[in-house]
């Protein structure tokens, strides 16, 4: 065995509680930050939460499917800072991509019918009750968006407890978002709560890709693999 064999693989594992710890900090501080109504923490912070946590499932030889689906989170949180609707919009479109590479590396294992009839209704439900909220130019992006992230909270629970809380998690994140859009009655604090959903969505679903069988280096779809000499 070459010392590569040892070596290399021995420098990601020290980037592994580094990586985490700094995603947590990163974490604190934009959460705090915006609790505490300072947007520079909020600027600063929320770039740097999907590339730590992107890298953290890397250095843990996570499926690349992972954290492709990360790093276009990262894409989504980048222009939704900017204040437009066409940033939005693409925002929006980074997160529909990660969206579909979640889909892709739950793979074809079955789903609960009964989770399946409880997404299908409080998606119809809430659009419904949106609808007539939203802007018109927005009305038909964020429904078509809206199905793709219910059927990706549905199909997270395929890769266990963990990731079916993350996908429910992010499905309510993004409709905290959606309820804000349509000017509906807020929660105190209600960027803190996007935030503190959305940031607890990715990380479960991170830890469900990483802990589930067969999303190993080895056998995932997409996943990282083995290094080499």
């Amino acid at each position: 065995m070459s010392s590569t064999d040892t070596t290399a693989p021995g420098r990601r594992e020290r980037l592994v509680r580094p990586l985490l710890i700094a995603f947590l900090v990163a974490s604190a501080v934009d959460l705090l930050g915006v609790l505490a109504d300072v947007p520079a923490a909020h600027q600063a912070a929320k770039p740097l939460l999907m590339p730590l946590l992107a890298g953290y499932a890397a250095a843990r030889r996570g499926p690349r499917l992972l954290v492709a689906a990360l790093l276009f989170g990262w894409g989504g949180d980048t222009f939704l800072l900017l204040d437009s609707d066409l940033a939005f919009l693409v925002g929006m479109g980074s997160f529909a991509v990660g969206h579909v590479c979640y889909l892709w590396l739950f793979g074809k294992a079955r789903s609960s019918v009964a989770a399946g009839i409880g997404y299908a209704v409080a998606l119809v439900t809430v659009v419904a009750l949106l609808w007539n909220g939203l802007p018109e130019g927005l009305r038909v992006p964020m429904t078509g968006y809206s199905l793709l992230l219910a059927a990706m909270a549905y199909r997270a629970g395929t890769l266990g407890r963990y990731a079916a809380v993350g996908g429910a998690l992010f499905l309510l994140s993004d409709t905290l978002i959606a309820t804000g859009i349509a000017d509906w009655p807020q929660l105190p604090a209600p960027d803190f709560w996007v935030m503190a959903t959305y940031l607890a969505a990715q990380f479960l679903l991170t830890m469900g890709a990483l802990g589930a069988p067969g999303t190993n280096a080895r056998t995932a779809p997409g996943a990282v693999a083995p290094v080499r000499p």
